[in-house]
């Protein structure tokens, strides 16, 4: 049987071809991703570890590992370091609009969650002071956060913000979206310029997002101006490739 808090659909396997042409871990992939498309396995939750599969299956631990990476691959399915193989919550697909992820994954009907590792005042390097138009080495509020879709962690945030929002509380950065907080006291934001691209994960990216070690994350840079033009937020964000994405839309001249 599987553990408590493991599922595992038996009656799926039941009568696997053993003979035939098909490659057995691929009905065992294509059985599985049936599985969770339905909802026979909900999102969330978490499979057997590979060896306990193969001995359920009679099949080989190469043949297990196999099928499981090809749900992988697909986004079906996570590793998660400590967890196990767990069935993702549901990737998360992003217009490219000038909105927060908070205000995304509401929109999208998942629940957001916030945990905030830095919140301080600090001085502004020469980029941080170049995109908010400050001298360097003047104040700025600095936070960094990762931010959670229904308890799993997809992003790890950065943003930059002129001296005047020092009052913003970190319970206030754990309880709503930062663009949120700003409309609440006023601010307008109207534009923005944003840079999308990817790179290898850095050490603690890889620790905070569970995702292999070097492997890729997508990221985003962006510098918001209010309705006078003036810069207002600086931000760079990495976020999981394989529960993220961003969607915009191309209209030809």
């Amino acid at each position: 049987m599987a553990n408590d808090d493991t599922v595992w659909p038996e009656e799926l396997f039941l009568d696997l071809d053993r003979t035939g042409p098909i490659p057995l871990y691929f009905q065992v992939s294509s059985r599985l991703e049936s599985a969770i498309r339905t909802g026979v396995i909900a999102p969330g939750a978490r499979l057997e570890n590979e060896i306990a599969i193969g001995q359920r299956l009679g099949l080989s631990r190469p043949t297990v590992r196999r099928a499981i990476q090809e749900l992988v691959d697909k986004g079906l399915l996570v590793r998660r370091r400590g967890i196990g193989t767990q069935v993702v919550q549901g990737t998360v697909t992003r217009q490219v609009e000038l909105t927060s992820l908070y205000e995304d994954l509401q929109s999208a009907h998942h629940e957001p969650g916030t945990h905030v590792i830095e919140h301080d005042i600090r001085p502004a390097t020469d980029v941080v002071a170049t995109s908010l138009g400050v001298t360097p080495g003047s104040d700025v509020v600095y936070m960094r956060r990762t931010r959670s879709t229904d308890g799993v962690t997809v992003a790890m945030l950065e943003n930059y913000l002129p001296p005047e929002f020092s009052d913003i509380t970190t319970a206030q950065l754990e309880e709503r979206g930062l663009y949120q907080i700003l409309r609440g006291r006023g601010v307008t934001i109207r534009i923005a310029q944003q840079k999308i691209g990817a790179r290898r994960a850095h050490k603690e990216e890889t620790e905070l997002l569970e995702i292999d070690k070097g492997g890729p994350v997508l990221t985003m840079e962006r510098v918001a101006f209010d309705s006078s033009g003036r810069a207002i937020e600086y931000g760079h964000h990495a976020y999981r490739p394989d529960m993220y994405s961003f969607e915009t839309t191309l209209v030809a001249k």
